[in-house]
């Protein structure tokens, strides 16, 4: 009997832990906006890994809705600039808000 309750315990906090897993967050309306988001978040990210010219370790991404926020630092006006340019050559980016510092 304690192992039938333990059993149904452990799936109960399982489907519980599933269900909150993909719950919308951040102001999404759909989890397909916010799946499209984490979608492009991960391509910019990639992108300035694959650029000699940006860092990607010193530029944060954020997608909202399809508006990038970039945020961070660069070396450079260069750096700043083609970030910018980057995140918006990425499918389904709408807008872009460049808040990259340039380092003095």
């Amino acid at each position: 009997m304690i192992q039938k309750n333990t059993v149904a315990a452990l799936a109960a906090s399982l489907v519980l832990l599933a269900a909150t897993g993909c719950a919308v967050s951040r102001g999404q309306q759909t989890v397909g906006a916010y799946i499209d988001d984490t979608g492009i978040t991960t391509l910019v990210k990639s992108r300035f890994v694959e650029d000699k010219d940006v860092s990607g370790a010193a530029i944060s991404v954020e997608t909202l809705k399809g508006t990038v926020l970039l945020s961070g630092f660069a070396k450079n006006t260069l750096e700043r600039n083609k970030a910018e340019s980057i995140a918006r050559g990425v499918k389904g980016v709408t807008s872009v808000k460049n808040e990259i510092v340039i380092r003095p």
